[in-house]
């Protein structure tokens, strides 16, 4: 009998320890996790009653909490000021729909939970003060996010601006944009209501078109290969064959070229002036599916880019057949890329080969103005020296001299490539342009998509360029 009632004491002891160990681990090792999680409504209300720190872009405060008027249960009324202009980079805070973007991933330091906040949080509560929140600050300047969004207007699309040398995220504009004060009501029927009208809107005014989604990146993605093909021994002089056509292996489909590119052969450097599309192809063929996807993947392609706004993998595939990579290399087929890919692989022409991680976060500065979260500047080696002086040139030869000629600033050295994509055949073309100005240095990405106030075809050099002239322009 005693020895049977020592198993259950034993068993009893077991569950006991199973228990404690469990609940060590959930307030211990999962409490960020579940203090965090868009299901549990009891730490959102507790949130509501917290002062949410400030979001700023530089001083300008974008996103702010004031005490609630509205006789709700809410403690504070969450407002973004300009908010359609900021929404990409702040998202939205809502008390049914959680949140989004840097109002989601930066929670923690918002409403003074992080870790770092331990501190904090004790002085708060031994003095009966009410908890507050850290202020997040952007890398976003004021001036370019205005100057991209009026940019933008009339087309649906996306521009992103990058500071080369940091990774800075200094304009990410997306249009048709929205207002994240409706989600932010407390009016919760209002809230749920305004959530339909967004969610439900074919335009797609919720959609973060910078950083994202992902597209296939036409002629653009040409400067990959033509970086891949300069790290494997070409020069900007070695002569490409330049047909006007070019046959695609097992298949009746050819690619014909969009400009006079003389129908014999060009150099590298030629060839990324007209954007010739069978002297990229034939290029592609000869380095083979390995060399293109290495020299991507060095750009950042087939990796996560920017999670603090959960930003979209741009791709390139690992297995392509012969006909499918000498339409990759020229941006269709199976890649994808995003505005800001785009701009990664640019920078890295202005920043000596080294790649710099993007960010969108500056600092975290505590209620008393402490730096508690300071981003340090993380940088890969993409392509050699001398390989980023020489895409560069050709780069700018291309405005010079060649397609890209509507980028043109006087008194200013300004780099770009064009891109128009096709999605599946008949369907509208994507417009895109890769551009840089040096001097202060900064890389502007634009791409447009077909919207109801625009044609059917839209153009690299006729629709994009001019647009990132704009944001160019205003960079100096």
């Amino acid at each position: 009998m005693n020895k049977h009632i020592r198993h259950v004491g034993w068993v009893a002891a077991l569950m006991v320890f199973a228990l404690l160990g469990n609940l060590t681990y959930l307030n211990v090792a999962q409490q960020d996790t579940l203090e965090a999680s868009s299901y549990n409504t009891r730490a959102r209300e507790a949130e509501f009653d917290i002062h949410r720190g400030q979001i700023l872009a530089g001083d300008t405060v974008i996103a702010d909490s004031v005490p609630s008027t509205d006789n709700s249960d809410f403690t504070y009324q969450r407002i973004y000021t300009n908010g359609p202009l900021y929404a990409p980079i702040t998202g939205f805070y809502s008390y049914i729909y959680a949140s989004s973007r840097v109002e989601n991933s930066y929670n923690s330091y918002l409403v003074g939970t992080d870790s770092s906040q331990w501190s904090q949080r004790i002085i708060d509560m031994m003095s009966g003060r009410t908890p507050e929140g850290a202020s997040v600050v952007t890398t976003i300047s004021p001036g370019l996010q205005q100057a991209a969004a009026t940019a933008l207007q009339g087309y649906s699309g996306a521009i992103v601006a990058m500071d080369p040398h940091s990774g800075a995220i200094k304009a990410l504009a997306s249009t048709p944009s929205f207002d994240p004060n409706l989600l932010a009501s407390h009016d919760l029927g209002a809230e749920q209501t305004a959530w339909d009208q967004l969610v439900n809107d074919p335009a797609g005014p919720m959609l973060d078109r910078g950083t994202r989604e992902i597209h296939p990146p036409g002629s653009t993605f040409k400067l990959v290969v033509a970086a891949a093909a300069l790290e494997a021994g070409y020069s900007a002089d070695t002569m490409i064959d330049t047909p006007e056509t070019v046959k695609l292996p097992g298949s009746t489909a050819t690619i014909s070229n969009s400009t006079n590119c003389g129908n014999t052969q060009v150099t590298l450097a030629r060839a990324l002036q007209l954007s010739c599309n069978t002297a990229f192809a034939n290029l592609g063929l000869k380095l083979g599916t390995d060399a293109i996807r290495e020299q991507a993947e060095q750009f950042g392609f087939n990796s996560e880019t920017l999670p603090d706004l959960g930003g979209a993998t741009s791709g390139f595939p690992k297995k392509l057949t012969d006909a499918e990579l000498m339409q990759s290399s020229i941006g269709q087929n199976s890649v994808t890329a995003s505005p800001l890919q785009m701009a990664m692989v640019a920078s890295s022409f202005l920043n000596n080969g080294m790649l710099a991680d993007p960010y969108i976060v500056d600092e975290v500065r505590a209620p008393d103005l402490s730096v508690i979260h300071k981003h340090e500047t993380k940088t890969t080696k993409a392509i050699s020296p001398a390989t980023a002086a020489t895409l560069q040139q050709m780069m700018i030869s291309v405005v010079t001299d060649g397609i890209g000629g509507t980028a043109k600033i006087p008194g200013v050295t300004v780099g770009g490539k064009s891109g128009t994509a096709e999605t599946v055949a008949d369907a509208p073309t994507l417009a895109w342009f890769v551009s840089f100005a040096l001097d202060p240095d900064i890389v502007v990405v634009v791409f447009l998509q077909k919207s109801d106030t625009t044609p059917d075809s839209l153009w690299g050099s006729g629709d994009a360029a001019p647009l990132a002239k704009q944001v160019l322009q205003a960079s100096r």
